[in-house]
């Protein structure tokens, strides 16, 4: 991992102490990303829809374009994550007919599936105008800042307090 990384990963987590609430965390998460970093064009968490486990909704985002709000897990990038639990990495969107577009300019993009407690709750996702963006050191990157998410989803659901905000 890079020494950006490294700084970005323990700022979000000095953050993740302090903040209210794993909303907070998605917030800042999805807005520094986007700021810091010039290939991530669109950042964004979707939660598992509360009134029907088959859907993602779009949570915090950050980015150029507006996101699909609504996701069928039989459908998409995020579909394919989320069925087989694993992160999914495309470097060129438009040689892979999962793709479900939210700009004709991404050329790749990363989903990480947030599990906790063995279940679906969310998943992080970040498209980029580039083609190749996400290599294993950004692959692992995404991963450590989704797995910061997920801690702090647990978190919230022990102490009875999840409720996404808009």
């Amino acid at each position: 991992m890079t020494a950006e990384h490294q700084d970005l990963l323990r700022e979000f987590e000095g953050f993740a102490k302090a903040a209210a609430d794993a909303d907070d965390v998605m917030r800042q998460i999805a807005q520094r990303l986007h700021e810091i970093k010039a290939r991530y064009n669109w950042v964004g968490f979707y939660l598992v829809d509360p009134k029907d486990s088959g859907i993602l909704l779009v949570g915090h985002y950050a980015g150029s374009f507006s996101p699909n709000i609504r996701i069928p897990l039989d459908r998409g990038l995020c579909g394919a994550a989320a069925r087989d639990g694993r992160t999914v990495v495309v470097d060129d969107v438009s040689k892979d007919p999962r793709y479900l577009a939210g700009s004709s300019m991404v050329v790749s993009e990363i989903v990480v599936p947030i599990l906790v407690q063995g279940k679906l709750a969310a998943e992080f996702d970040i498209e980029s105008y580039f083609p190749n963006t996400f290599t294993k050191e950004e692959t692992q990157f995404v991963e450590m800042c989704a797995r910061l998410v997920g801690e702090c989803i647990a978190k919230d659901l022990k102490r009875g307090s999840l409720a996404p905000r808009s």
